[in-house]
């Protein structure tokens, strides 16, 4: 089959199979990365570093799934619109993506070290 069009030809099942491996070959790839850095820390820290990096990795996640919503979400609006010809609404896609990500960056800043870590610098 033309590898060009097939998002237009191609049938949704197997679509699904075709995106979906790399997507779950790289989740099982962070997955087994975490684990191999606790192995180096629990050996090289200790317990204490064990914990610490079990109490971080869920935010560490956090900021990566809003990484990809407002990434992938830009990133597929920008194609639609350069698919269009439209390249003056593809740079303000660009501009609003870019803008969001530090939006969400600064807000997960403030969030996640809170008024009492922040007061150091008053």
């Amino acid at each position: 089959m033309d590898q060009t069009n097939q998002l237009g030809k191609e049938k949704i099942g197997k679509l699904l199979l075709i995106f979906s491996v790399p997507s779950v070959v790289s989740l099982v790839l962070n997955a087994l990365y975490n684990m191999v850095d606790q192995i180096f820390i629990g050996q090289g820290v200790g317990y204490l570093g064990n914990g610490a990096t079990n109490v971080i990795f869920p935010l560490t996640q956090l900021a990566v799934a809003f990484g990809l919503l407002l990434g992938d979400g830009t990133a597929s609006y920008i194609n639609l619109k350069l698919g269009q010809g439209s390249k003056k609404d593809a740079s303000k896609g660009m501009a609003a993506g870019v803008t969001g990500l530090l939006a969400v960056g600064i807000l997960l800043f403030v969030i996640l070290f809170g008024e009492e870590k922040m007061s150091i610098w008053k």
